[in-house]
């Protein structure tokens, strides 16, 4: 006589270890820092601050990126781009960083755009992070800064009510506190390009 009830208790008992630990990896609302869908953040180590829109709906953090220039370094592939000065809307700031890969984003209007992307490291608040910002012209926009859940995940819980709730004040990134050196996930071929929805401002 089959029990097919046997079996299926014993997967539901090897599978409760794993949703355990999946739970407690998770961070409690508590833990997570409450910002509003406006802050003031900081691109270190260049220590320019920005008004940046904190957007959960955006997979990848967009920053604004004028005079592109892509060229090479050690054999790798960087860019050079300028923002806009904060200080004074008249200048700008040059700003260099590796590429780490190419992003195809989907448009609105149904058609793709290429942007590269590259590692920036954000103070939001006492948080600092490392993470992916695709770089493009937003000075049509509010904000030049985006900032996605890659940057947020695990760290910060966004109140729609509330804007500009605190200053850049975090740890030098030097120290440990870091997501660390991108993953293989994080980092994927430089050849590759994933599609992802455009994360303008809706």
């Amino acid at each position: 006589m089959h029990y097919p009830w046997i079996a299926a208790l014993v997967i539901a008992l090897l599978l409760l270890p794993g949703q355990a630990m999946a739970d407690q990896e998770q961070p409690s609302p508590e833990q997570l820092h409450i910002m509003g869908w406006v802050e003031r953040v900081e691109i270190q180590p260049e220590g320019i601050q920005l008004k940046a829109k904190m957007d959960t709906g955006a997979t990848t953090s967009s920053l604004n990126a004028l005079n592109k220039e892509i060229f090479e370094r050690d054999g790798r592939e960087w860019i050079a781009f300028d923002i806009i000065d904060p200080e004074n809307a008249q200048n700008t700031v040059r700003i260099e960083r590796e590429i780490s890969r190419y992003v195809r984003i989907l448009r609105h209007d149904g058609n793709h755009q290429r942007r590269p992307v590259v590692r920036i490291g954000l103070c939001m608040g006492e948080i600092y992070r490392e993470a992916e910002m695709s770089l493009i012209d937003r000075t049509q926009l509010t904000y030049q800064a985006l900032v996605g859940r890659n940057h947020m995940k695990g760290l910060i819980l966004v109140d729609s009510s509330r804007t500009r709730t605190q200053t850049p004040a975090c740890v030098p990134p030097d120290l440990p506190i870091t997501d660390g050196k991108p993953s293989d996930e994080d980092m994927p071929d430089m050849d590759s390009e994933q599609d992802e929805e455009d994360p303008e401002d809706r």
